[in-house]
């Protein structure tokens, strides 16, 4: 790894204030370009602001927001009756964007950023070695041991070789609140590359041990109670420009977790959209540096927040018809458990990484270069240009932002791990739902648990199946497949069984001792099946049309 005092992180953030001030300038001239009615904005910003305050106020907002913004509203209120009006309303403005752009922007410490490194593998190896091997001379266990642990398959060596060429975004799926954490830790010990940006909720910072951490480490703040168009331009700055200055960053495209399970089909073009206007911005500057999109899929056998993902994603859909479950993952206490669990049994965390994009969604080599789908080099700057000269063109950039996140989330799925616990789910949820194809899908979900099982000779059969189709699917590069999925198909069970149940009180899949298989959570049992999903693999059982949920399945075109 290069000199730390090399890398874009550090050199970024060494120069804070001067990227706050830039903020300040890229904001207001977006607002003044595209608001005549400065009050209004103003107005309104201000109104939601107090309403936010009032109804839904943490701990790590500033001691004077309540008064800031009631004052503010006063301010407004007088300046209408002034006749430098219009002057007074962008002096407030640029207060706000300033106070907006001083709380996103963090900081980065070296020394903390060390020590968080060495703690935190240091935890994991804790956990793994105690649980698993009970060897008290080797309390704080090996790499060697994490490695085998959490697992890097795909273009790893290609986007080791891109990070001297030009910007890498990585843009993971995202199943669980352990994903950061897990991604950071493996971009820096196995891939190799200096840290990462990356977007941090605010509520984080509510616990002031974790938020002095993370505020140290690189990350940008992020409020989802803010959703007024002054803020939502201050982050647009905050990303668009961090990339423009060469940045890396970690996106979650999706937006937040996945609550059904299912490897994400619709993102969130916002931060996308910044990925192709700084890539525009960089090029009308006369650099030639490149941003790089590395698609990442990260596999879990059992999700820490699967029970209460699937229930927000049911409400959600059901509405009235679906009773939600009062048992929500809160604690410290759970979360312990979870890693625990995650890091005491054989089970892995596998991170596949996807062929580096550009900007457009052109698959990208280890030089750089793009290159369409016959092969041949192209050149990026003239899909930028009008006239001959590169220029901003906001209709372009978003069919480019669009085409961007569709080539994501192709990417997604040919670079989708199937584990056995997956395959072992999708295979009993769908068994369990022909059982009972006459019901209403929510009345199914309330079918008592007592009256779904199958033979276990029965469940293999049909497993068998499903396992020759994604081998076929493996071969046309239509999905991953681990390695467990090559061994018979009882020992494929058997496996997907013993990872499925590790860490839920509520075993979704269990085997009893009459040789049949039953689930204790038909809800959870979902959210692993749904991992399956959009891969038309419904109908090769000829299950009945009403077997499948009614999560809106997608045509994935490979």
């Amino acid at each position: 790894m290069k000199d730390p005092e090399t890398w874009p992180i550090k050199r970024v953030h060494d120069k804070r204030e001067q990227l706050v001030h830039e903020m300040n300038e890229f904001v207001y001239s977006r607002l003044t370009n595209h608001f005549s009615d400065l009050e209004g904005i103003l107005s309104k910003t201000v109104y939601l602001e107090k309403q936010r305050v009032k109804k839904d106020p943490w701990k790590v907002d500033p001691a004077d927001d309540k008064t800031y913004w009631k004052s503010l509203a006063k301010e407004i209120k007088d300046a209408s009756l002034q006749e430098n009006s219009q002057e007074i309303y962008q002096q407030i403005l640029r207060r706000i964007i300033n106070r907006y752009n001083e709380e996103i922007v963090g900081t980065f410490n070296l020394k903390t950023y060390n020590f968080t490194k060495k703690f935190v593998a240091a935890i994991f190896r804790r956990l793994l070695n105690t649980a698993s091997g009970r060897n008290h001379r080797r309390f704080w266990g090996n790499k060697r041991q994490l490695f085998e642990k959490v697992k890097a398959t795909g273009h790893v060596e290609t986007i080791r070789s891109l990070f001297d060429k030009g910007t890498v975004v990585v843009v993971p799926t995202h199943f669980s609140n352990l994903d950061s954490i897990m991604i950071g830790w493996s971009l820096d010990e196995i891939v190799g590359l200096p840290p990462f940006a990356f977007g941090a909720g605010l509520n984080l910072f509510d616990v002031e041990l974790v938020g002095y951490f993370i505020n140290r480490l690189g990350a940008y703040k992020v409020d989802r109670r803010k959703k007024n168009p002054i803020y939502l331009q201050c982050l647009k700055a905050m990303t668009t420009l961090s990339l423009n200055k060469g940045l890396n960053n970690i996106f979650f495209p999706g937006g937040t977790r996945s609550r059904s399970g299912a490897l994400e089909t619709t993102l969130k073009l916002g931060l996308l959209g910044s990925v192709v206007e700084s890539q525009r911005m960089t090029l009308e500057e006369g650099k030639s540096n490149k941003i790089f999109i590395v698609p990442l899929v990260v596999g879990y056998h059992f999700v820490l927040e699967g029970k209460y993902l699937i229930d927000q994603q049911l409400s959600r859909d059901g509405k009235e018809k679906y009773i939600r479950s009062k048992d929500q993952y809160t604690s410290y206490r759970k979360l312990f458990k979870f890693i625990w669990s995650l890091f005491s049994k054989k089970s892995e965390i596998i991170l596949s990484f996807g062929e580096p994009l550009d900007v457009l969604g052109n698959r990208v080599n280890e030089k750089g270069q793009s290159y369409d789908e016959r092969g041949d080099i192209i050149h990026i700057d003239d899909y930028f240009k009008s006239e001959g000269v590169i220029a901003a063109n906001r209709q372009r950039e978003s069919v480019y932002t669009k085409l961007l996140g569709d080539h994501i989330v192709k990417s997604y799925f040919r670079n989708n791990v199937v584990l056995t616990s997956h395959l072992v789910a999708f295979v009993g949820f769908n068994y369990f739902r022909n059982l009972h194809s006459d019901l209403e899908f929510y009345n199914f979900l309330n079918v008592s648990t007592e009256e779904l099982s199958v033979e276990k000779d029965k469940f293999i059969e049909i497993l068998d199946v499903y396992r020759s189709k994604l081998h076929s699917m493996r071969d046309l590069d239509r999905l991953k497949l681990t390695p467990e999925l090559d061994l018979p198909a009882e020992e494929i069970l058997m496996d997907g069984l013993s990872n499925l149940g590790i860490y839920h009180a509520e075993k979704p899949l269990f085997l009893n001792k009459n040789g049949r298989i039953l689930t204790e959570n038909l809800k959870l049992l979902l959210f692993y099946h749904n991992r399956l999903i959009n891969y038309q693999l419904e109908d090769l059982i000829n299950w009945p049309s009403s077997s499948t949920s009614p999560i809106e399945y997608e045509n994935i075109e490979f």
